[in-house]
C-alpha cells in the first residue's frame, strides 16, 4: 500500500484525456461496513458552481451506483499500467454476484469516510453535488443513442467536488 501526501488540484500534472478515458480509474464508494467499486473511463475533471469538479456516468444496473446513491461521497483511484488486468475484472465482474475486491487483492483505504485503493497513485476524494439521469430526448446526436444506448439503460450523471487529491509518495 501506497503513502499519500495529499496536493492541490492546481498542482495535478495529469492529462485527464489519458488518465480517465485510456489508463481507467476505479470509481469507488460505501463505508466501514461494505464498499464497491467499479471501473470507468467515462468522466471528466473541470469547474462547476465555482468549485473544482470531477463528473462520472454510471448505468443505472451497475451495483456501484447504490453505494454512490446512498453515501455522500465518493473516490476516484487512478492506478499505475501494472494494475490493467485488475481494473478489466473490476470492470466486467459484479460485487452483487462476489467479493470483488477482496479477489482483486487491492487495498481499501479509507479518506475520512470514503474509501479508495491503497494502491493509486492518485486519489480523487469527491462529495457529490448533482445528479441527473440522462435520456435519449437529450442527446443532439441521434447516432449516440443507437451506438450506446441500445438497451435504453441511460446513465446518470454525477457531478461531485474534488474535496481532496492524494498522491502517492513512493
Amino acid at each position: 500500500m501506497n503513502n499519500f501526501k495529499e496536493i492541490l488540484p492546481v498542482k495535478l500534472r495529469k492529462n485527464p484525456f489519458q488518465i480517465i478515458g485510456k489508463d481507467w480509474m476505479l470509481v469507488t464508494a460505501g463505508n466501514k461496513n461494505g464498499v464497491n467499486t467499479m471501473t470507468a473511463s467515462w468522466g471528466g475533471l473541470g469547474v462547476m458552481y465555482g468549485k473544482n469538479v470531477a463528473y462520472v456516468v454510471i448505468r443505472p444496473q451497475r451495483y456501484t451506483k447504490e453505494f454512490i446513491d446512498r453515501e455522500e461521497t465518493f473516490s476516484l483511484s487512478f492506478l499505475d499500467k501494472q494494475y490493467r488486468k485488475i481494473l478489466n475484472y473490476l470492470g466486467t465482474v459484479s460485487g452483487r454476484n462476489e467479493n470483488k475486491i477482496e479477489k482483486s487483492g487491492l487495498t481499501v483505504a479509507f479518506s475520512d469516510e470514503t474509501p479508495y485503493f491503497g494502491e493509486a497513485d492518485y486519489v480523487m476524494i469527491c462529495k457529490k453535488l448533482f445528479a441527473q439521469p440522462m435520456s435519449g430526448d437529450s442527446l443532439i446526436d441521434e447516432k449516440l443513442d443507437s451506438t450506446w444506448y441500445s438497451n435504453k439503460d441511460y446513465h446518470v450523471l454525477y457531478i461531485a467536488e474534488i474535496t481532496r487529491i492524494l498522491q502517492a509518495t513512493r
